[in-house]
């Protein structure tokens, strides 16, 4: 398959909320954390076009129909004075892997974070996720061995909160 001029890559409108909401959902079944989506349509909606916004999303389209896409926020490194851009989520449909779509949504959020002078685009790997790991090698980027992600969850979160009743 040569996708050529049949590929399409653009900003997430409200209207894309169910179809993005679907690729999300088919992300997390390939992670094998199907039972981690709480989330809705509904949700994402509100998060990507509220006020205010949380995130953005670029949808890869094929001939017009959905087959990837990347979802995103800003973040700050304080060491180089600078915003930057967390992915949270990059997917492409299985059938469609391999085809520069993936290249082409990583290249697209570096185009973005050059053009407004940020200082780094970052994720996260799943460790048992070696494609992607070599994927991401292959554009560049590097995996960093010495860190792992701290997450304080909903339950959790409430306890830390409430730990130091600091007014």
């Amino acid at each position: 398959m040569t996708l050529g001029n049949n590929l399409t890559l653009r900003f997430a409108e409200p209207a894309d909320c169910d179809t993005l909401f679907g690729l999300i959902q088919q992300l997390a079944e390939y992670e094998k954390l199907s039972h981690a989506v709480t989330g809705s349509a509904i949700a994402l909606q509100e998060h990507l076009f509220g006020s205010p916004k949380f995130v953005q999303a670029i949808l890869a389209e094929y001939a017009g129909q959905a087959v990837g896409f990347a979802l995103f926020f800003y973040n700050y490194s304080t060491f180089l004075t600078k915003p930057g851009i967390y992915l949270e989520d990059l997917f492409v449909v299985p059938e469609y892997r391999r085809q520069g779509i993936g290249k082409a949504l990583l290249s697209k959020l570096a185009q973005i974070a050059v053009e407004q002078n940020f200082g780094r685009l970052e994720w996260s790997v799943l460790d048992w996720n070696e494609p992607a790991q070599k994927f991401y090698r292959s554009m560049g980027a590097d995996i960093l061995e010495d860190w792992r992600i701290c997450r304080v969850t909903e339950k959790s979160m409430a306890q830390l909160a409430a730990r130091y009743n600091i007014s």
